[in-house]
């Protein structure tokens, strides 16, 4: 129980209590189970005080000094504990439900078990804190500091995570579930068997991050950095994320790689189970396996989709390039453009080879063309399917052209046009029925079997 002489004088105020507390400095503070509610504790000397079973629902803690405190089992909620100093202390079982700890010092803190809901620890500093199997659903976090922190087992649901810093925090088994985790960092942490169900991880740092075992259903991987420039591009540096559930995960422009990534399942839990042995693989299979529509759009691209290149950027360009797309999608045709003229600061040939590649055929307009020429140098010799230059009458083709045409027969005669309305009457005729044409052949080429022809014929039958 509490002292009663050591409560009175608190209770006379903050300025009362430091004085006495100077002049004490060794006698053992003795507040257990004291009745604090809403007290004003604004900046008090609280060093090594017991405040186990503490009553301090409401009350003001801003700035007090609580480094090694006995606050075990204590009721701090809606407490406003801003800026307070709590290193090295001990709040295990503690309830800090709503309580405010906005800049709060608790490095080295014991937080195990503690009810930390709706608590406000922003920018708080939890450096070495113990938090296992702590209470903090829907806690604000936003740019605390965790490094090195226990969080094992901790219930993060909810919880405002964006920018919080975990380095090799240890978060096994810890709940992430719904958590904003946008822009954190956890270099180094170790989130085996952590639950990041539908986690916001876009842009957060994973390198070095061990996920072995992590449920990563319906998590959002959006330029999620798994692998630091300023790292060595080995497995050890790389996060590792093998036998993870990534059911409905969402990746894109990944900032690096998993260093380890395997037995991934992407079934739900319902379901029999399918493993694949990369996250962005992951979610393709899945799509394509479950989804009709998307098997089809595969199907359609590979037998529909037309690729035009060219520069359209002018409006007599423009013009042209309409009306030869409204043509294409007469005869059923899917178009998709590339244009040469659009600003970007990326390399155009993978693009273009991706492009390329999912395209029944090619349009290369060729007018004018300044970069182009590179640009089909660089595919035409990976993908034989049919590609059909096109040129304004009163330009020349680029000398490499010829060249493409001798060497690879996939690459069709350069039709010249004098007109949008030449183009389009002899668009069927003289592009689509020649590539189609181009194209069924390849095809017939690519299915013929071949010919073994055994040495024993070729022997000399006079020796």
């Amino acid at each position: 129980m509490a002292n009663e002489e050591q409560l009175s004088i608190l209770r006379q105020g903050v300025d009362a209590w430091n004085k006495w507390r100077a002049k004490n400095g060794t006698i053992r503070i003795d507040l257990s189970k004291a009745d604090l509610q809403r007290a004003n504790l604004v900046g008090a000397h609280l060093l090594k005080a017991d405040l186990s079973e503490a009553h301090l629902q409401g009350a003001k803690l801003i700035m007090a000094d609580l480094r090694q405190a006995d606050i075990t089992k204590a009721n701090l909620a809606n407490a406003d504990l801003r800026g307070a100093n709590l290193l090295f202390a001990d709040l295990t079982e503690a309830n800090l439900s709503k309580a405010n700890l906005v800049r709060s010092k608790l490095m080295d803190t014991i937080l195990s078990k503690a009810i930390m809901t709706k608590v406000n620890l922003k920018h708080a500093n939890l450096t070495h804190a113990h938090l296992s199997d702590a209470d903090l659903r829907s806690a604000n976090l936003n740019r605390a500091c965790l490094r090195e922190a226990s969080v094992s087992y901790a219930d993060f649901t909810g919880a405002d995570l964006r920018e919080a810093y975990f380095e090799d925090a240890k978060l096994w088994g810890t709940n992430l579930t719904d958590a904003v985790l946008t822009g954190a960092d956890f270099t180094g942490a170790d989130l085996t068997q952590a639950n990041l169900t539908r986690a916001n991880l876009s842009n957060v740092d994973f390198t070095r991050a061990n996920f072995h075992y992590a449920n990563m259903e319906d998590a959002n991987l959006t330029k999620t950095n798994l692998n630091q420039a300023t790292f060595v591009e080995t497995w050890v540096d790389k996060a590792r994320i093998s036998g993870s559930s990534v059911y409905g995960i969402s990746v894109w422009n990944l900032n690096g790689e998993f260093g380890e990534q395997k037995d991934l399942i992407i079934s739900p839990e319902d379901e029999l189970v399918i493993t694949v042995d990369n996250v962005e693989v992951a979610q393709f299979i899945y799509l394509i396996l479950n989804n009709k529509k998307v098997r089809d759009v595969i199907n359609t691209l590979t037998s529909k989709t037309v690729l035009i290149l060219g520069r359209f950027a002018i409006p007599e360009r423009k013009a042209i390039l309409d009306a030869l797309r409204n043509k294409l999608r007469e005869y059923d045709l899917l178009p998709i453009v590339f244009d040469f003229d659009r600003p970007t600061d990326k390399d155009f040939t993978e693009t273009i080879k991706t492009l390329a590649g999912i395209s029944y055929f090619v349009i290369a307009d060729v007018t004018n063309p300044k970069s182009s020429p590179l640009e089909l140098q660089a595919t035409v010799p990976d993908y034989q399917i049919p590609f059909v230059p096109i040129i304004q009458e009163g330009e020349s083709p680029f000398a490499m052209m010829v060249d493409l045409q001798k060497k690879y027969p996939w690459v069709l005669p350069t039709r010249s046009y004098d007109s949008i309305e030449t183009l389009m009457s002899a668009l069927k005729s003289g592009i689509i029925d020649p590539a189609v044409e181009m194209r069924n052949k390849l095809r017939l080429i690519k299915a013929q079997e071949q010919v073994t022809e055994s040495l024993r014929d070729y022997v000399d039958k006079t020796l």
